[in-house]
Order: C-alpha cells, then sequence, then structure tokens
C-alpha cells in the first residue's frame, strides 16, 4: 500500500467519523488537512489525492475550501447537539422542580488552537476579566470598605463606630449575632443619633453603667424606640406610685420591660391584682421583686395558679400568701414545683399550712432537701412540727450552708455528712 492511498484512507475515516450520526457530544473540531509532497509537487482534492498537479495558488485556494468545509460540519454538528441538549432539558423539567442548566465542556476537550472555531464568550458586552485595564482605571475601582456579607460581627467591628463603642462598653456581639436580623439592625445605627441618646436616658432614669452592657446584649431592640415613649412607660410606673430606685432596678433586671407600650403594662398590672385578689401594694411588691411577670407570657402563669389550687391542695388564701412571699412561683417550672410538693407532703409530712408558712422551700433545690432531711432522719432528728421538742423549721432546713446545718441543726461534722451522702 502506498503512503498516497493510506493517507486518502485516513481522510475518509475522519470524513465518516465527522458525519456518522452515532457521535453524541461535540467539544472541539479541528480541521485535519492533508498535503502530500512528492519531488515534483502536490496534489489536493476534498480530501481525496490525484495525479493532477497543483500550482502553489491552486494549493491555497484547496486548503480555504477544506477549512469552509470543515467549518460548516461543525457548526452544523454544534447546532443540532443544542437543539438535542434543550429537548432533553424541556423533556425533564418539571413543574415543582428546579432544573440545571446544560453541561459544559467536559475538562478533557483538547485546547482549541488560534485556527478553531469557538464560541463568542464576549458577545453580551460584559468586560472580561482577563483584560488589561490602565492604571487610571485601576484607581477609579471602588471596593467596598466593608465587607458585603459575613456570618460573623467581628468582621465589622473595625469599619463600624457603633460596634466598637458597643464592644468597649461590654455588650457581647457574638450573643447578639445568634439572633436573626439583629446585626443588620445595628450596623444601620448611628452611634451619635441612635445608640448615644438611649443610653443616656437610661442613666438618667437611674440605671448604673455596669447594667447597660447587660440590658443591650439581652435588648438590643431599645436601641431603636422613640425616646419619647421610653420617656412615657417610665412615667407610668411613677404614677402607680413605683419610685425612682424601683424603676431603675426592674429595667436593669427586666432589659424588655420599657419595649411594651403604657396599656399593656397596665393591663398586666390589673390582671395580677385581680387573679390574686392583691391590694396595690402588694401588687408593687411582687412586681418590683420579679419584673419579669409583666414582659412575659400569661400562659404559664395561669397554668401554676391552677396547679396551686387543684393538684397541690392549697387555698386561695394560702396562695396569695405564697405569691407574696416567693413570687417566682407563679414563673417556676410545673414538674419541678409539683415534686418538691409531693417529697414535702407525702415524704417529709409536713401539711399544707407548714409549707404555706415557709413558702421558700417550694423555691429550693429538690436534691438539697432529699440529702438533708434522709440525713436528719437518719439521726432521728427529721422532726418538723413546731409544737414538739427538736423541732426544725423548714426555712431553715433548705437556706443554711452544708456547714451551718450540720453544727447547728443536724449537731453531727460536715465529714459525717459527706460520708452520708456517699451513700445515698
Amino acid at each position: 500500500m502506498t503512503m498516497s492511498s493510506a493517507c486518502a484512507q485516513l481522510c475518509l475515516r475522519c470524513r465518516g467519523f465527522l458525519c456518522s450520526k452515532t457521535s453524541t457530544r461535540l467539544h472541539y473540531i479541528q480541521p485535519q488537512i492533508c498535503i502530500i509532497r512528492t519531488a515534483n509537487s502536490a496534489s489536493v482534492s476534498n480530501g481525496l489525492f490525484t495525479n493532477r498537479k497543483l500550482t502553489a495558488t491552486q494549493i491555497r485556494q484547496r486548503l480555504k475550501q477544506h477549512m469552509c468545509y470543515y467549518n460548516d460540519l461543525t457548526a452544523k454538528h454544534l447546532t443540532t447537539e443544542a437543539k438535542e441538549n434543550k429537548h432533553a432539558e424541556i423533556l425533564t423539567r418539571t413543574d415543582d422542580a428546579e432544573y440545571s442548566p446544560a453541561l459544559l465542556p467536559t475538562t478533557d476537550a483538547l485546547p482549541v488552537p488560534e485556527n478553531k472555531i469557538f464560541l463568542d464568550l464576549d458577545a453580551a458586552g460584559e468586560p472580561s476579566a482577563l483584560e488589561e485595564i490602565s492604571d487610571e482605571e485601576a484607581v477609579g475601582i471602588f471596593i467596598p470598605s466593608i465587607p458585603p456579607a459575613s456570618t460573623s460581627l467581628r468582621d465589622y467591628v473595625d469599619k463600624s463606630e457603633t460596634l466598637t463603642k458597643l464592644v468597649q462598653l461590654g455588650v457581647n456581639l457574638w450573643k447578639l449575632e445568634q439572633r436573626p436580623n439583629v446585626g443588620s439592625m445595628l450596623l444601620r445605627l448611628d452611634f451619635s443619633a441612635d445608640v448615644a441618646p438611649r443610653l443616656m436616658f437610661l442613666k438618667k432614669i437611674g440605671v448604673e453603667d455596669s447594667r447597660l452592657s447587660y440590658i443591650i446584649t439581652h435588648n438590643p431592640f431599645i436601641l431603636t424606640e422613640d425616646l419619647e415613649n421610653l420617656q412615657s412607660r417610665v412615667n407610668y410606673f411613677k404614677s402607680r406610685k413605683f419610685s425612682a430606685e424601683i424603676v431603675a432596678s426592674m429595667v436593669s433586671r427586666a432589659p424588655y420591660l420599657l419595649n411594651f407600650n403604657v396599656k399593656r403594662l397596665d393591663n398586666r398590672l390589673g390582671f395580677y391584682q385581680d387573679q390574686l385578689k392583691l391590694s396595690p401594694s402588694n401588687t408593687r411588691s411582687i412586681v418590683a421583686r420579679l419584673p419579669r411577670l409583666l414582659c412575659g407570657s400569661l400562659e404559664p402563669v395561669k397554668e401554676n395558679l391552677k396547679v396551686c389550687e387543684i393538684e397541690l391542695g392549697f387555698k386561695k388564701n394560702e396562695i396569695q400568701h405564697i405569691v407574696i412571699a416567693v413570687p417566682k412561683v407563679l414563673t417556676a417550672n410545673k414538674k419541678k414545683l409539683t415534686q418538691i410538693f409531693d417529697f414535702l407532703h407525702n415524704t417529709m409530712k409536713v401539711p399544707h399550712h407548714l409549707i404555706t408558712k415557709f413558702p421558700q422551700v417550694l423555691n429550693s433545690k429538690l436534691l438539697r432537701l432529699r440529702e438533708r432531711h434522709l440525713f436528719l432522719e437518719y439521726l432521728g432528728k427529721a422532726q418538723y412540727d413546731p409544737t414538739l421538742p427538736n423541732y426544725i423549721p423548714l426555712d431553715r432546713l433548705v437556706v443554711l450552708p452544708d456547714e451551718t446545718f450540720c453544727t447547728e441543726l443536724a449537731l453531727a461534722t460536715l465529714q459525717d455528712f459527706n460520708l452520708f451522702q456517699k451513700t445515698l
């Protein structure tokens, strides 16, 4: 087989492959041009070699014909493939699911030389990222000083005066950034116009400097409240005969207190006064000691009142006395409350009237109450009836530290109590 016939068969195979319909994907087409040089001349004809001699001009024309031929063939193939891909996307697309665009050419495609066919990626008129620009254009490019997006406020502290001053004040930004939309709200605030006036207002009503960071950490929304509204709520408490010192203490311990309007605050005070049949002074007393009663939901309070009356068996006047002495009973965990009462009443045999007399025991820890009672019972001194000798008051039982409890009530050493605890 001669070299000319071998090359001719190779060209026929290339043309057959390009025209075959079994080829499913085409990345890039490089026109292959076979040129046979002989001692005399070269002959080319549509990829087939002939014996006719051609001049240099004729050879260049034939080369251009070959280029146009393969370019047209490649364009037709790419157009057909694009239509097939688009048709496949339409068939697989559903009404309620997102779809992915057509896949880009695979990465194992060969690099495209200068004479190959390619798509015009800048057809939309957008500048390329690889395009060189002049020094004047580079200087004019605007780079934002604050990151456009971040998951942490620490990326903005050095760029935001508000965040910088809040950090210096002692506010825990890591707590605030965990709450939705709070970080963006703080970045929009101006320290001089928004933050400083609210801080000065809190100091004016008597809030100590050490409590400012606590208030903002737990209630950053107070920085967006209108100053007139804040002042009207403080004036309401004063009209209800709350002293300025009590108002400042309530705001320091219940940061959301001043976020509620006057009507809501008045309704809450009326609820506790009506439900518990309290006098105005007693109502002020329980709210002053537990100001979050005015901020939280009333449903847990109503449930605890029903538990005390129905499940625990206290009378209404006994509930009133318990709440005045220990307001936390109104917001205590229902399970914890019933467990402590069950141990007091059924295990320690303490009647209702003694629990009412020492309501602090309902706010104690069950583990401490159980350990001390069992230790006294082991020593034979678990006697809680005030009419009998060696009486042990319930309030001292749960309030005293371990060492004082051992020396004054159990008449034992702390070492004995620690050894007994290991047996439980």
